[in-house]
């Protein structure tokens, strides 16, 4: 079992930055992927940043030069710096992580936009 708490969402103004963080814990040898989704209110949940492959990181395209993820496999955690914030970007950021091909969620955290 794989637990995922997420933390840093809040209110902050358009233009603004916030770092979102997610730590894993729980009887696991190797996370083999995590990544961030949101869901805005009303609209289906969507990718924000994800692993791809070799190595590279995908973005939404909303979120590209803007945000960016990063990975500690050390520490089984993995953030996401949010920059030049928009109101679009108000939604609930949830951790996903793949262990042994099992996919956990996050409880999620909430993000708004706003002035």
């Amino acid at each position: 079992q794989v637990q995922l708490v997420e933390s840093g969402g809040g209110l902050v103004q358009p233009g603004g930055s916030l770092r979102l963080f997610c730590a894993a814990s729980g009887s696991f040898f190797r996370i083999n992927a995590m990544g961030w989704y949101r869901q805005a209110p009303g609209k289906q949940r969507e990718l924000v940043a994800a692993p791809g492959s070799g190595g590279s990181i995908n973005y939404a395209d909303s979120v590209k030069g803007r945000f960016t993820m990063i990975r500690d496999n050390a520490r089984n955690t993995v953030s996401l710096q949010m920059n030049s914030l928009k109101p679009e970007d108000t939604a609930v950021y949830y951790c996903n992580a793949q262990v042994y091909g099992e996919e956990y969620w996050g409880k999620g955290t909430l993000v708004t936009v706003s002035s």
